[in-house]
């Protein structure tokens, strides 16, 4: 699609300042950016971006994660894209794959000199390289961590777990009030529920991918993981119809408090808002069987294009927006996590003690899709990120019609399969 959309461009003779749609003497330097976080995201977004005194001047559009990826295809084919944006969490690697993508270690090496390298949180920098170097930066994290309602453990008389025996019994204690405790859907938009299985894996120290970057699921760590999730759907402790729950389904259970525990986002709590956000805390990592800890993150990315009306503005710019961005979080935007050490120790940051846990202690131990082979992101993740082969694992899994093995070597030759095609 992208050499169609280039040799398109290429036919009607448009010329370089006419893909980027500024006339030859006013050029502008485009930054997309995803909506991230509630109503005052954006505008502030829009203000610190425009505050860029940089040659060429930054200009700024907001695109709706509704049709993103169509949106960012088009225009990259095109060329009529941006030079920086951020996006879908896997998106830089498909575009560096297509070779669409200005690596960022100019960049990189740059903020060694100035510090701010060292300013990223330990580990966060390499999930973004590749073998040719790095497709993008890390710019804010969507965590995968257990949350619990304090309310509904206390009257059930449950300790808030530390390992899978403590949680199988808080969740028998639950399912005494009609209580669910692993809530949990794999309906439409409901991709936690895809991504808890697989924080149960690397919890184990198990996951998708091995050290060579092929799917390896039917491992022992992964198998003892899924019958760990079909003990509990067999028990009872799943909210049967959470293979068809939605999102929305999702979130209103646990505004119902049938939900006590489970995987979900970090800004669970500040998304329901009310009463309920002040019942819900964050756990602290389990124990596996194995010993392990870890779960599933992704650390949504800056990523910036080769075409640009120059690399030079391209990564000024970066380095300006991010050393101007904390207000970000600091101004409680709703945006996830930072990947700077400096903001989450602002007191502004800090506001939010689930925040600061998740950074404390879910943070170390999280893993990327990649794991357990590594952590560096790569284009092969894109098979399983909101693939209807996940989708389809997660809802057997989740229907408990299957057994651990089976449903792991199925999952396996849907991968497999997706990656060849």
């Amino acid at each position: 699609m992208l050499r169609a959309g280039a040799a398109g461009a290429a036919a009607l003779g448009l010329s370089s300042c006419a893909r980027w749609g500024f006339a030859s003497e006013t050029p502008q330097l485009k930054f997309w950016n995803m909506p991230w976080g509630g109503t005052t995201f954006n505008p502030l977004d829009r203000q610190i971006t425009t505050g860029f005194d940089g040659s060429p001047p930054a200009t700024y559009q907001v695109i709706q994660w509704a049709n993103f990826v169509p949106t960012f295809t088009s225009a990259v084919a095109s060329r009529t894209g941006p030079a920086v944006s951020s996006g879908g969490g896997t998106q830089a690697f498909q575009f560096e794959d297509q070779g669409a993508i200005a690596y960022a270690d100019d960049l990189i090496a740059g903020w060694e000199s100035n510090g701010l390298a060292e300013d990223f949180l330990p580990g966060l920098l390499e999930t973004m390289r590749v073998p040719n170097g790095y497709a993008a930066v890390p710019y804010n994290l969507d965590m995968r961590v257990l949350w619990y309602n304090q309310r509904l453990l206390e009257e059930a008389g449950a300790a808030p777990p530390t390992d899978w025996p403590s949680y199988l019994e808080a969740c028998a204690a639950l399912k005494e009030m009609d209580v669910y405790g692993y809530g949990t859907g794999t309906g439409a938009g409901a991709f936690t529920g895809t991504h808890a299985l697989v924080c149960w894996m690397i919890n184990n120290g198990g996951g998708l991918f091995n050290e060579n970057q092929e799917p390896d699921l039917v491992t022992p760590q992964n198998i003892e993981a899924m019958e760990f999730v079909l003990e509990m759907v067999e028990q009872g402790y799943v909210d049967p119809r959470s293979p068809s729950y939605s999102a929305d389904n999702v979130q209103s259970q646990w505004e119902a408090r049938a939900f006590g525990m489970g995987f979900e986002g970090g800004g669970l709590a500040n998304n329901i808002g009310g009463q309920i956000k002040e019942e819900l805390a964050v756990l602290s990592p389990l124990t596996s069987p194995s010993g392990e800890k870890g779960a599933l993150f992704f650390p949504n990315n800056i990523m910036m294009y080769t075409d640009t009306p120059s690399q030079a503005a391209s990564e000024e710019f970066v380095t300006y927006y991010y050393e101007n961005m904390a207000p970000l979080w600091t101004e409680q935007t709703g945006i996830g996590l930072p990947p700077l050490t400096s903001i989450t120790q602002t007191d502004g940051f800090r506001a939010d003690q689930n925040a600061v846990k998740i950074i404390e202690e879910w943070q170390p131990i999280a893993r990327t899709w990649a794991a357990p082979g590594g952590d560096a992101l790569f284009v092969g993740v894109t098979a399983a990120d909101g693939t209807p082969a996940m989708t389809s694992f997660a809802q057997t899994i989740l229907s408990g019609r299957t057994d651990a093995e089976s449903a792991l070597t199925q999952f396996q030759r849907d991968l497999e399969s997706t990656l060849i095609s």
